[in-house]
């Protein structure tokens, strides 16, 4: 079979029956090493000379299994899963920069990877500038002869815009800079960014991907379309002074970064994914694309009942007519708009409080993208350690209430919700 559908893909990548037994479901390989050949063997395993399994922090077949079939479905040439969606970004930006480094990323960043660039990693002596990543002007106005990177979400949490992946792209390919998405809200069944001229992709598997709520997990995606050997990246050209001399881009070509990112990113700073963990990730990337599809249809339903809704202020939602980003989602999200939907009350950041706590199905946590619907008030929480105009920059908003729809039936949703607005516009 030539082709075979990332719908496919996602049940049969990377498993390969005949070596685990004939075992149909993936085994977990709970196990923190493995017995070598003979001492030639583990040299060569050790020196690169040869893949194969030598401790978990590392790899493992039951991560393997995952790593083959993200790739698979993201239509990369590799990936490396990590612990979590941070540890995935953390681990990609430390193997790749260098104090003196910088970034250009999107404003409108997850607060926690907001975090990360503003505050963490200048104390490493990389820098970050956060721009409009939908005008070409501002990006190609903040590049500078030390930009490394380029970092853009294809939907961003929560202020839910959608970037012109491919016009970003452009700008990257001119100026030689890889081209980093985060795709955790869209996952792969709503968009490929590597169709698009994305260089690596980044999931949080912890969201839609795993969609339990029960595991941790992130990972990388490389499409292999990026040339590590432009000059920009000495350390992957020039010899490592951690394998006796090895050049990565001349022993793996294309796949440089990717090995670098487990021998290194994975070795040395440790945020290795659990089997166990990798394992619960694999069953929800299963039925990823049904459940998906699910969830953009009871977000678009919810959203277009929420605009007639009293004491609704606003109501964001990319597939929403009223969207500014609804001709980018025409263009890049045909087949759903995600489960994410945020709006604000007419009495502000007390009232958003108010409904927040008054929800019965919606659970009220730190979470997108499990099958049950959850509710947070991100202004209060999750982004209270930004400052107010960085909140906004990040589209948040005092009132803003975060949604994210699961698989229930959508009337108890609504009816939910109508309980919450009722209860809300009484006390304003």
């Amino acid at each position: 079979m030539k082709t075979i559908d990332k719908t496919t893909s996602a049940l049969h990548a990377g498993h390969e029956t005949n070596l685990t037994e004939g075992t149909r479901a993936v085994p977990i390989y709970q196990t923190t090493s493995y017995v070598f050949n003979d001492t030639d063997h583990a040299a060569n395993l050790f020196g690169l000379k040869e893949f194969g399994y030598i401790y978990s922090r590392l790899n493992n077949p039951t991560n393997d299994i995952l790593e083959k079939r993200l790739a698979a479905i993201e239509g990369g040439i590799g990936s490396v899963t990590f612990a979590s969606g941070t540890a995935a970004i953390s681990s990609t930006l430390l193997t790749l920069l260098k104090n003196g480094d910088h970034i250009l990323a999107s404003n409108s960043l997850y607060g926690g990877t907001f975090n990360l660039l503003n505050v963490t990693l200048p104390r490493y002596g990389i820098k970050s500038s956060f721009v409009n990543a939908n005008q070409s002007e501002e990006i190609e106005k903040n590049i500078n002869e030390n930009t490394k990177v380029i970092f853009i979400e294809s939907i961003g949490n929560p202020k839910l815009d959608i970037i012109d992946i491919e016009k970003v792209a452009k700008i990257a390919q001119k100026y030689k800079i890889p081209l980093i998405v985060d795709n955790t809200i869209a996952t792969p069944y709503l968009i490929q960014p590597i169709d698009y001229g994305a260089n690596l992709v980044i999931h949080s598997l912890t969201k839609y991907i795993g969609g339990q709520g029960n595991s941790l997990g992130g990972a990388v995606v490389d499409a292999g379309n990026f040339d590590w050997g432009n000059g920009n990246f000495p350390e992957i050209t020039e010899p490592s002074k951690g394998y006796h001399g090895l050049k990565f881009f001349e022993t793996f070509k294309a796949a440089a970064f990717l090995v670098k990112l487990r021998v290194e990113g994975l070795r040395d700073l440790g945020a290795a994914i659990s089997p166990f963990n990798a394992f619960h990730i694999i069953q929800g990337l299963e039925t990823l694309p049904i459940r998906i599809k699910k969830h953009s249809e009871n977000a678009l339903h919810i959203a277009k009942w929420l605009q007639n809704q009293e004491g609704v202020e606003w109501v964001n939602y990319p597939g929403l007519p009223s969207s500014n980003y609804h001709e980018l989602s025409q263009k890049y999200l045909t087949n759903g708009q995600s489960g994410l939907v945020t709006f604000g009350l007419k009495g502000g950041f007390e009232a958003a409080k108010k409904f927040t706590d008054s929800t019965q199905l919606f659970s009220l946590l730190a979470n997108i993208g499990d099958t049950k619907s959850l509710i947070i008030h991100p202004a209060s929480t999750t982004h209270q350690q930004l400052s107010a105009e960085d909140q906004v920059q990040t589209g948040v908003f005092p009132d803003l209430i975060r949604l994210s729809i699961g698989l229930e039936n959508v009337e108890d949703l609504k009816n939910d919700l109508k309980s919450a607005l009722e209860q809300t516009n009484s006390k304003h």
